[in-house]
């Protein structure tokens, strides 16, 4: 069983960007869609000119794109997601190493992916009210061939918005990484999976 390595996804998803979760009963306002898209298009312009800065080397760009992630990902959040009815079977001490090594994951993934990066370009398209309070994001990754829809799925928390999911051509990371991790804790239960995750970490690092 392997862990997904999406890599190429997630620098596409770094370049347009995702936000994070908090439960809302109504269904998102105009003010909120827009106020979820500018929060995209704000950090699609921060990631785009760390990209584009010819300066930077790869380990400044790294360390640039990791800290724009801690800022617009809820790791908590994402990690109760993508275990789903795990999370309540894992003691405290598993969920802090999960949700530890899995953002190491996201951001080691991210590293990898900056020397992949060409001349691609982002057009955010429109925005769209959840029935839940949430607001996808829909945006296309213009490059080398035909266009790639990413759409982006985010939560508002304390009035900021957040990465929850990132849908590409339809497919969603949310839900790759829940099957994936399933397979794996029924397999060889929490500790399994941390170790795993850890182990992919520390070969990736290094």
């Amino acid at each position: 069983m392997r862990l997904p390595d999406c890599t190429r996804l997630w620098l596409l998803a770094a370049m347009a960007l995702l936000l994070p979760l908090a439960a809302v009963a109504a269904p998102a306002s105009d003010a909120d869609r827009d106020a979820a898209k500018a929060a995209v298009d704000a950090t699609v312009d921060s990631v785009m000119a760390v990209l584009n800065d010819e300066a930077l080397p790869i380990a400044q760009k790294r360390d640039a794109i990791e800290a724009i992630a801690y800022e617009r990902f809820d790791f908590s959040t994402i990690s109760k997601l993508v275990l789903a009815r795990n999370w309540r079977r894992m003691t405290p001490a598993q969920r802090e190493q999960f949700e530890q090594e899995f953002k190491r994951h996201l951001s080691v993934t991210y590293g990898d992916s900056l020397d992949r990066y060409g001349d691609e370009t982002v057009e955010i398209t429109d925005s769209r009210a959840e029935r839940n309070g949430d607001v996808t994001v829909r945006s296309r990754i213009l490059g080398e061939g035909d266009p790639l829809a990413v759409d982006y799925r985010l939560r508002s928390r304390n009035g900021s918005w957040y990465v929850i999911d990132v849908i590409v051509e339809g497919v969603s990371l949310l839900s790759n990484f829940r099957s994936q991790t399933q397979e794996i804790i029924s397999a060889e239960g929490p500790d399994g999976l941390i170790q795993k995750l850890r182990e992919k970490n520390e070969g990736r690092e290094g």
